[in-house]
Order: C-alpha cells, then structure tokens, then sequence
C-alpha cells in the first residue's frame, strides 16, 4: 500500500466507456481490448471491469470498470506498454471518438 493509500486521500472512480465499433473491425476490437483487459486485472489498484454490448446492436459496447485511484490511472496505467496497440487501433476499429465518463462510487451492492 502506497502512503496515499494510507493516508486516505485516494479514491475509487469508475469510468463508464461507449464505444461504437466499425462493422468489420469488431473482431479486431474484441481481440485488443481482451488483451487489455486481462493484463489490467493482475494491476494492484484495479477492482473490477465488465463489458457490456447493446441488445440491439452489437457494434455499440460499454465498458465500465473501477480503479483506487484516478490519479494512479492517469500518471502509470494509461501508460502500460499492454495498452499501445489498442490505443494506437482505436481510430481505425471506431466510428466515432470513446465517450468516456467518469464516476465516483456512493454505494455497492452485491448479491448475498
């Protein structure tokens, strides 16, 4: 644990991605971001991920997932050499630019 950590100033954020996907670049999509993210959940400050895909169009995801630390995710894992190649494909595997948000967590429920 870092000494932010312990201090308490850290705190989780949550981004919430929507991704709309070329037709024909989705395998291609899924291959990368696969790859990304079963490299990041070995990270010490990652909590959760899931992906979601519209019912009505499967070209139109969301990812939403959890990190500690906002700032750790801007100044280390934005940079992490497993995040190149899907960084440097998104403008070919996108219609359009990510819209990304990001969220602090109030509250978390869980099935008993």
């Amino acid at each position: 644990m870092t000494d932010k950590q312990t201090k308490g100033s850290a705190m989780p954020v949550t981004y919430v991605i929507r991704f709309h996907i070329r037709p024909r670049q989705r395998d291609r999509f899924m291959t990368l971001l696969e790859g990304v993210l079963d490299a990041m959940r070995h990270e010490p400050m990652f909590r959760n991920a899931v992906l979601h895909a519209d019912p009505g169009n499967k070209n139109h995801m969301m990812l939403y997932e959890t990190w500690e630390d906002h700032a750790d995710v801007l100044e280390v894992q934005l940079k992490r050499p497993y995040r190149e190649a899907w960084h440097e494909a998104l403008p070919d595997l996108l219609e359009s630019p990510r819209d990304i948000s990001i969220w602090q967590p109030v509250r978390e429920d869980r099935a008993a």
